[in-house]
């Protein structure tokens, strides 16, 4: 069966409509699976277009954004230091293995939420509050969805 050249230009100028839409359309953060791609492709243009700083901003907020990401960037690290030896052990972890792993799990977290308020902070002077909420509620969903992926690849302690 052949398809008509015109229900195929159709079908293309109905696929570019909607892509265009969609790139029109600012994110609002509901799609986790387009945020997961979004912070694959570019971390930062997705922050760039979410956000909208006018240029007086972005001066002010692009120096704080790449310190704080630099910040989550070593509790990263930090937290797959901690929980490599899980996945890789093929016998129970001891007790005190656990409670170091759970004190290390522990202070990781408490570290991410001191950076956050001091974070916060310096971005509550450098921009309005509503862009500092979206910027924040955006990096939550980002951190959101990473954690989800770790813990569905971490095995529960033995």
């Amino acid at each position: 069966m052949k398809t008509s050249p015109v229900v195929l230009l159709l079908a293309m100028v109905m696929a570019i409509s909607q892509f265009a839409l969609a790139q029109d359309k600012a994110f609002d953060g509901t799609d986790l699976q387009a945020l997961r791609t979004a912070v694959k492709t570019d971390k930062k243009a997705l922050v760039s277009s979410t956000v909208m700083l006018t240029d007086a901003e972005a001066k002010k907020f692009w120096p704080l954004y790449s310190a704080y990401q630099l910040k989550l960037d070593t509790l990263n690290r930090r937290k797959a230091r901690a929980f490599e030896d899980l996945v890789s052990r093929d016998k129970p972890i001891t007790d005190a293995q656990a409670k170091s792993l759970l004190a290390e799990s522990i202070a990781i977290d408490d570290e991410e939420v001191k950076t956050l308020r001091a974070y916060q902070n310096r971005l509550n002077r450098a921009l309005p509050p509503r862009k500092v909420a979206r910027y924040l509620q955006l990096e939550n969903k980002i951190r959101t969805v990473q954690d989800y992926d770790i813990a569905g690849a971490l095995p529960l302690v033995n």
